[in-house]
């Protein structure tokens, strides 16, 4: 009679683990979704960005065409920032603070330019362009944020050894390196 006991609580121990490792596997599997989601939600909006800014461009260019240089930079680092939201969130990041740096450039350019900071199109533009930046800063904190769970999943006990056997890694953070980028957003006021 003890070792039908002994059985049933071996049978209902491991039974029990498995119901265990099976709900922090899927824990696990919902957090990974999520963090491929929300950066999924950063690249449209990345790309949503840099389709507003050959419209941008071509606004400028009109007011100021000797400053070639200028737009070949932001034309350079807008194909810089939609061929790298592919290759990793390091390397968006990385193509994003240039992208920044350009497009400060390009917005220093149309300063001069009193004409085209009172076009209706420019304008346009630039509300779309404030609106599309503050949509990547909360793509941005959402994907953080997704991030930050994944990992704690990921780095705690015990859904640490879960996520060892079935190969669930940390992701990186979304970081921009420039953080006068993250407390100033390029500013665009005329």
């Amino acid at each position: 009679m003890t070792s039908l006991w002994v059985i049933i609580g071996i049978v209902v121990l491991l039974a029990l683990l498995v119901i265990i490792y099976f709900s922090l596997y899927n824990a696990l599997v919902r957090l990974r979704i999520s963090v491929d989601e929300t950066w999924s939600g950063i690249t449209v909006q990345l790309k949503r960005r840099a389709d507003l800014i050959p419209n941008l461009v071509e606004a400028v260019r009109g007011y100021a065409a000797h400053e070639s240089g200028v737009f070949e930079a932001v034309t350079e680092a807008r194909s810089n920032i939609l061929s790298a939201t592919e290759k990793g969130v390091k390397e968006t990041a990385q193509a994003e603070n240039q992208f920044e740096q350009t497009l400060k450039s390009l917005f220093a350019v149309s300063e001069n330019y009193p004409q085209l900071r009172a076009s209706e199109n420019f304008q346009q533009l630039q509300a779309e362009l404030v609106d599309t930046e503050d949509k990547i800063q909360a793509a941005r904190r959402f994907y953080n944020s997704s991030v930050r769970e994944l990992n704690s999943k990921v780095q705690t006990v015990p859904s640490n050894i879960v996520a060892g056997i079935s190969n669930i890694t940390t992701r990186e953070f979304y970081e921009v390196e420039d953080q006068a980028a993250i407390e100033q957003p390029v500013q665009v006021k005329f």
